[in-house]
């Protein structure tokens, strides 16, 4: 019999009295112990996200000029790495967001987490399985006798606090934290990917520019051997040509392992051997500019963008959850169980004349004394409910910083490149007087070799500041969310 089952905190109905189970069918008593798991639901008032002070704009414009201030929707930046109008570069990122190992591990956990949370979803129904025995017993003098039973028996522990709802929402937020996790891998991953193909164009270029300038050394090295043999000039303006463009030729094979090791990088990262992308990456093209119309969102749309910061946001509901699991855990536990079955004497009694047997037991179990463990697990999942919201503001803040470094990175490279491309062209005119006045004699071969330094130096610098301005393009359309709607 089942007497005294619960009574609601919160509201009570007719299904909530005192129940006799005594003759009750058992599907009609799971029935009723359904409804009285409906009879109440208890979650803790705690704080949820907190607040982080937003700025309302970004210091500084992105557009090359400061008229575009109209933001532009979050999808536009879903596959950013477009706006390079680069076809090899798109192809790369879409092979390492398919192939990538940190995605497929990143994708691994999400599925853990989904089925995790089935777990949690399928606590809250009854639990039903099959059972038989067979029996053969003695006692005393008495013949040998045989019993054979078939049944159901099933079981269900009623979720009157809330517990069970409470680990279904905190498995539900682990879900989508990792849901949001594999998106911040997979903004990584192609970010990651870009930076590495704009480096490894850059680094051509910068071997296109030392190539160009040894020749032009070896010219001058020629010319300068001819002037000895005339006897114009002594021996030590050939040992000084001789040591330049020997100078300029120790930067070629260092540029050229910078490059082979970046292909590496990028293999590995496609989810291919080292040498795969030898062939694909051999020819140099120039380093891809991405498209100047890009306007900000607002700060705070950025943040609502970008995936690690939802996965803060869900970590701190998973947490919130884990706090009413354990105070839940505090009050008192009801739990309802029941069979119902066939016993006979044979196994072919079973299925005509066999003895039906039903039972019902409800239990309810009360934490009397534990030495404080369930008040200190409240007070631990409370301590790591203030961690999670700790941890949102630190991400929300390095989120603003990235955005804002990404800025003034880009304003700096832009001006810095504008000057350095204005020294490039200086140092090339310069360059050309110096070798037409000293192939006349007019000047001394000191000059040259200063010359040369210095075109060799600025062209060095415009390419690679020519790189460090996509790069900021990139590092930037990853700090604003883009890459995984």
């Amino acid at each position: 019999m089942l007497q005294n089952l619960m009574t609601s905190q919160k509201s009570e109905s007719p299904l909530c009295r005192r129940v006799s189970s005594r003759n009750l069918p058992l599907a009609t008593a799971f029935a009723m112990a359904m409804a009285l798991g409906g009879c109440s639901s208890w979650s803790p008032s705690t704080q949820g996200v907190p607040d982080v002070a937003v700025p309302a704009a970004w210091s500084i414009d992105a557009s090359p000029t400061s008229a575009t201030t109209i933001p532009v929707p979050a999808s536009s930046l879903a596959q950013w790495w477009q706006r390079f109008n680069d076809p090899l570069l798109s192809t790369l990122v879409a092979q390492a967001l398919q192939t990538n190992t940190s995605i497929w591990s990143a994708q691994g956990a999400l599925q853990q987490s989904r089925a995790l949370r089935d777990v949690k979803t399928a606590g809250l129904l009854p639990g039903v399985s099959a059972s038989g025995s067979a029996q053969r017993s003695q006692s005393g003098d008495n013949d040998a006798s045989n019993s054979f039973r078939v049944g159901l028996d099933a079981d269900w522990e009623l979720d009157v606090f809330g517990g069970k709802r409470s680990a279904l929402n905190a498995a539900e937020a682990d879900a989508q934290a990792a849901e949001a996790s594999l998106a911040d891998v997979q903004v990584s991953m192609a970010a990651e990917v870009a930076l590495a193909y704009i480096q490894l164009r850059g680094q051509q270029a910068q071997l296109m520019i030392a190539r160009n300038n040894l020749e032009s050394q070896k010219e001058t090295l020629q010319i300068t051997d001819w002037r000895a043999q005339a006897g114009l000039i002594t021996s030590l303006e050939v040992e000084q040509a001789r040591t330049a463009s020997e100078q300029t030729g120790a930067q070629i094979p260092t540029l050229e392992a910078n490059i082979a090791k970046t292909r590496h990088a990028l293999a590995v990262l496609t989810g291919q051997p080292p040498a795969a992308l030898e062939l694909l990456l051999a020819a140099s093209q120039p380093v891809p500019q991405a498209a100047q119309d890009l306007a900000l969102s607002i700060p705070a749309q950025t943040l609502r963008q970008r995936p690690d910061v939802r996965a803060a946001e869900h970590r701190i509901s998973a947490a919130l959850a884990r706090v009413s699991v354990a105070d839940a855990a505090r009050y008192p536990g009801f739990s309802i169980s029941g069979s119902l079955g066939l016993s006979a004497l044979t196994v072919g009694a079973l299925s005509d004349g066999a003895s039906v047997v039903s039972a019902l037991l409800g239990s309810v179990s009360v934490p009397l004394f534990d030495g404080g463990a369930a008040r200190a697990q409240v007070r631990a999942q409370e301590a790591a409910l203030e961690q999670a919201r700790a941890s949102y503001q630190a991400i929300v803040l390095t989120a603003l910083k990235d955005v804002e470094d990404a800025l003034v990175a880009l304003r700096g490279d832009r001006a810095r490149l504008t000057h350095l491309q204005s020294a490039a062209i200086a140092a090339g005119n310069a360059d050309l007087l110096a070798q037409n006045r000293y192939s006349s004699g007019l000047i001394d071969f000191q000059i040259v070799l200063q010359t040369q330094r210095a075109l060799l130096t600025a062209q060095d610098s415009v390419a690679s500041a020519s790189a460090n301005i996509s790069a900021d393009h990139v590092r930037l359309y990853k700090a604003l969310g883009g890459g995984w709607y």
